[in-house]
């Protein structure tokens, strides 16, 4: 909570649950990303926050697209992003995307199989493509590599086959699993990256880039590393293995853009012990997995909260959403305490969620309204 987004909630008192994003502090979190990593082409991770004023800012500040979609690209279009500045990041895309995206001018594509390298060489001719390589996601709290990402033996075979094709095989990408906090996983990636890299040119494809994905953290209950440990394990590491011959290199931040940009303030439905034995509160609140907090699935993203009773005593609680599901519950074991004098009809907040959270909303389960949204 900054006073930003505080002096907001105090003055407008909108209905809940509702996300408050500052935009300011999009800006601040590119320019510190830029300043980590200042060899870096950024491409933001749009599904992160795809909202039109976050759009709009990063194309003000110079950033260039991972989009997973043609919806996305296109909303990319229309913030008035170049076409030659988005990525198709996604590897499982139809072939009618595909044609959508190179018809706009969309020139690099993301694969992992030869079934997409096909599609790519029939619907993006020409296109520079880039195959995404598995990797260790070990220190992420939301990991990534069981549906993404294909054997370094496979990759060398798909990006010979690229430039047979006619397509032109640009890179290599990976990805370290989504809020990692290990700055090592970047060093065993790139390195088991610019080990195929360098197999290739010897081989004469004519590669030029290694994309290192996103996973850079945000602060939610605990503290994470700051860009710059990330951002010398991938600098050291790549020079190590390139010297001053270095690749073009590309990274697609999407938390660590817009995470601690947004509050989501969220009113208590119920605070009940259901039997009156146990210690334990459930907690309910007007937002639940349905209604974008669907990265607490596993209790895997776990958001800092603050009430109105902050300082009081405190007790065990579980939390958990509005919604007539058994599913709709966000923490229970994470050893969540909050003050004991928390009842209905309070609002408390959620920090840092202005990534993963309004774009995951359903459009009307149980007849719940997705959140409202303000950006400011």
């Amino acid at each position: 909570m900054n006073s930003k987004i505080a002096r907001f909630l105090v003055d407008r008192q909108p209905a809940t649950p509702c996300l408050v994003f500052d935009l300011d502090r999009v800006s601040d979190n590119f320019r510190a990303l830029r300043r980590a990593l200042p060899l870096a082409r950024i491409y933001y991770a749009v599904k992160a926050n795809p909202a039109a004023p976050v759009l709009n800012a990063l194309v003000g500040l110079g950033s260039a697209f991972d989009a997973a979609s043609i919806e996305e690209i296109e909303a990319c279009l229309t913030a008035g992003a170049r076409p030659e500045d988005i990525s198709f990041g996604n590897t499982i895309k139809k072939a009618s995307a595909i044609a959508r995206a190179h018809a706009a001018g969309v020139t690099m594509f993301a694969f992992d199989s030869e079934e997409e390298l096909a599609k790519l060489a029939e619907h993006a001719p020409g296109a520079r493509v880039y195959c995404r390589i598995l990797v260790e996601n070990t220190g992420a709290d939301w990991p990534l590599s069981r549906k993404f990402g294909t054997s370094v033996a496979h990759a060398r075979m798909l990006m010979l086959r690229a430039a047979a094709l006619g397509l032109d095989p640009f890179g290599l990408s990976f990805h370290v699993g989504s809020q990692q906090t290990d700055p090592a996983a970047y060093r065993a990636a790139v390195a088991r990256a610019a080990m195929l890299f360098t197999d290739l040119r010897s081989q004469g494809v004519k590669i030029r880039m290694i994309n290192c994905g996103g996973g850079f953290p945000t602060r939610y209950r605990d503290d994470v590393p700051d860009v710059d440990h990330f951002g010398r394990a991938i600098m050291e590491t790549i020079t190590g293995h390139f010297g001053n011959d270095l690749p073009e290199l590309v990274i697609e931040p999407g938390r660590a853009v817009v995470g601690d940009a947004g509050v989501i303030e969220t009113e208590i439905v119920l605070v009940s012990r259901r039997g009156g034995s146990s210690d334990l509160r459930w907690v309910y609140l007007d937002i639940g997995r349905f209604g974008g907090l669907a990265e607490t699935e596993g209790e895997a993203i776990r958001y800092a909260i603050t009430t109105p009773h902050d300082g009081g005593e405190m007790g065990p609680v579980a939390i958990a959403g509005p919604t007539c599901d058994g599913a709709d519950i966000m923490y229970e074991r994470a050893n969540y305490r909050l003050p004991l004098a928390l009842a209905a009809g309070e609002r408390v907040q959620l920090h840092a969620t202005g990534a993963y959270t309004t774009m995951y909303a359903s459009q009307g389960f149980n007849g719940f309204a997705p959140m409202a949204e303000y950006y400011i």
